[in-house]
């Protein structure tokens, strides 16, 4: 709770007004500091800058909880709240869907049906309680501009056709979809600032961003990686606290990108092929998750999307009620569809790559 505001914390009137005045407006600005950094900051002694660490420390830090606590309120949100992707076998192995409350990631190559995936489940979380959705409204962040209300609209008609046929009841349904497209990383640190009172106040159910791993994309073109790291990192911690400030799903979509060829070593698991006449082996090239090692500790969910052998793949990589599976699917006028609900079992280091038309792709776990 990091990004917790000073002001919703109910301090003493005169320790409140203090660090208001030094600006001093988050859990993380007051608890980051060094108790002298802090006093010369306050212009106070020891024990008020003491007894502001105190006081935040309190409100922002989460109440610890008995492991009775956490099953009663699991049994209560009915198996601790989820959104239900309507693909059984995938659903079934996450306990019942995409975590309320949690940080989930979707990562994979261009093309794989991630934004398919991401679209269904905006779908979904507008849809009735009575047809398995949250009746809720979704904020659908739009990185790439790929959200297509056509596509949808046709997703929705195709899945659920006796919707189409209630008068009215799917605009009701597409009104309640907000999309938001923020053209620059700042333009996006800037809409999360506001979202948390966009969420509480419009009733959203499901945040979705697709992707973040765009405007690091961007920035890397013009050459300022050096600035983009910060702010990403800003990202994931406040897309987090959103997550269980608001008990809803937040889903991010990710990329990948190529690794440096000046790596002085290779993975044990990269795919091997002969060279041309001479019998020689070359290692094949391959590509890490967009977003690195502080992502990928930092989800609670991780579902890579992957082909190999001329199929399509989800890959639960990471989730703490299943073990690896994979689940082959394709991609139909209805939106994502399993070909399988048993699952493939994956173990060794099939589980942290990605790949894609015989290329291996690795994903940032370690």
């Amino acid at each position: 709770m990091a990004n917790k505001l000073v002001s919703d914390m109910c301090l003493p009137p005169h320790l409140a007004h203090l660090l208001a005045a030094r600006r001093l407006t988050t859990a993380k600005d007051v608890l980051s500091l060094p108790e002298v950094e802090l006093m010369s900051l306050l212009d106070a002694g020891l024990a008020t800058a003491r007894d502001a660490v105190c006081h935040v420390s309190e409100f922002a830090c989460p109440p610890c909880q008995t492991a009775l606590a956490l099953l009663d309120e699991r049994v209560r949100l009915g198996g601790g709240g989820r959104l239900a992707t309507t693909l059984c076998g995938l659903d079934e192995a996450l306990g019942g869907g995409i975590p309320l409350g949690k940080l989930t990631e979707v990562v994979g190559p261009s093309g794989i049906g991630k934004t398919q995936f991401c679209l269904k489940l905006a779908l979904l979380a507008t849809l009735p309680e009575c047809y398995g959705g949250l009746n809720g409204r979704v904020v659908y962040i739009d990185t790439e501009s790929k959200f297509s209300s056509r596509r949808m609209i046709e997703i929705c008609q195709k899945s659920f056709p006796q919707i189409f046929r209630q008068e009215g009841l799917a605009q009701k349904m597409a009104g309640r979809i907000l999309v938001m497209r923020p053209a620059s990383l700042s333009d996006f640190t800037k809409s999360l600032e506001q979202m948390k009172v966009t969420l509480l106040q419009n009733d959203v159910k499901l945040l979705i961003v697709d992707s973040v791993a765009a405007f690091m994309s961007s920035e890397n073109e013009r050459g300022t990686t050096g600035f983009t790291q910060h702010p990403l990192r800003w990202a994931l911690s406040f897309l987090k606290s959103i997550a269980e400030l608001t008990r809803i799903p937040v889903v991010v979509s990710n990329q990948v990108r190529s690794q440096s060829n000046d790596d002085g070593y290779h993975y044990s698991f990269e795919v091997k092929r002969m060279g041309d006449g001479d019998g020689a082996e070359r290692l094949e090239s391959h590509l890490v998750a967009a977003l690195g090692i502080q992502w990928a500790h930092a989800v609670t969910i991780r579902l890579v999307f992957e082909s190999h052998s001329g199929q399509r793949f989800i890959k639960v990589a990471k989730s703490p009620m299943s073990p690896a599976v994979a689940f082959p699917f394709i991609v139909e006028s209805s939106g994502i569809t399993l070909l399988n609900d048993e699952g493939i079992d994956v173990s060794g280091p099939e589980i942290t790559s990605i790949r894609c038309q015989g290329t291996i792709h690795i994903v940032d776990t370690h």
